[in-house]
């Protein structure tokens, strides 16, 4: 994959004038992992959202590949994989069925969605309705259409809700081989421990805004560990 970037600058956004994520900015280039740490409530879904071009910013832009959102949404698209925290699937559609469908819209060859259920572990069960699935075996699901179309730039809110630590270890993976490849992610995720192994950055927020933020490297180096650092950007001891 040639060299690739991503540019947040200022990201902000505002309802009924009152700010819910505030002046949010960062650049990553080809191979780079960024996680945005919090809590519940800390914003790190509205900037995912805002970045997936779901969300409309009020203030600040991003910028993929040289594609701006606000002047070219098609081509922006195109830039972008991204895994919501769930999803309300079609009753009726199966595993198979739904990234089909998610294929044709990205004109993904079909025998791409058989490579991404075997990624993904679910050959074997991909012919089964996704509304009688787990919530680990959904995430699987939205991981699996979010990197159907190789993008340069996958987002994921919360991907290792519901997994359990089989499947914990094997997405890491997953995102380390996407990272070699010279894709870039960003992901939310409450577990610094997830953060630690998978990210090159990090950026700490609590209510909407940038607490702190590093190289893992660093800041295991500053403060010895994701959670010390957390803990300090929080103001807790």
């Amino acid at each position: 994959m040639d060299k690739v970037e991503v540019e947040v600058i200022g990201l902000g956004k505002s309802i009924k004038k009152q700010p819910i994520v505030e002046d949010i900015s960062f650049h990553l280039t080809s191979g780079q992992v960024l996680a945005l740490c919090g809590g519940n409530g800390a914003g790190k879904s509205t900037v995912l959202r805002m970045i997936a071009g779901i969300l409309r910013p009020t203030s600040g832009d991003v910028i993929v590949n040289n594609v701006r959102w606000l002047k070219e949404r098609k081509r922006y698209s195109e830039q972008i994989g991204y895994m919501p925290d769930d999803y309300q699937f079609s009753q009726g559609l199966s595993a198979e069925e739904a990234l089909l469908f998610w294929a044709s819209l990205r004109k993904v060859p079909k025998k791409r969605v058989q490579e991404v259920l075997t990624m993904v572990g679910l050959e074997g069960h991909k012919n089964k309705r996704v509304t009688t699935f787990s919530k680990g075996m959904r995430q699987r699901v939205l991981f699996a259409q979010a990197i159907l179309a190789k993008p340069p730039l996958l987002i994921m809110d919360e991907p290792t809700n519901g997994l359990d630590p089989f499947w914990m270890q094997e997405l890491a993976q997953l995102l380390k081989d996407i990272k070699q490849q010279g894709h870039m992610v960003i992901f939310s995720t409450h577990q610094l421990e997830i953060a630690d192994d998978i990210a090159d950055q990090v950026i700490f927020m609590n209510h909407g805004r940038n607490v702190g933020e590093g190289s893992t490297h660093d800041i295991r180096r500053e403060f010895g560990s994701l959670h010390a650092a957390f803990h300090q950007s929080l103001g807790l001891k």
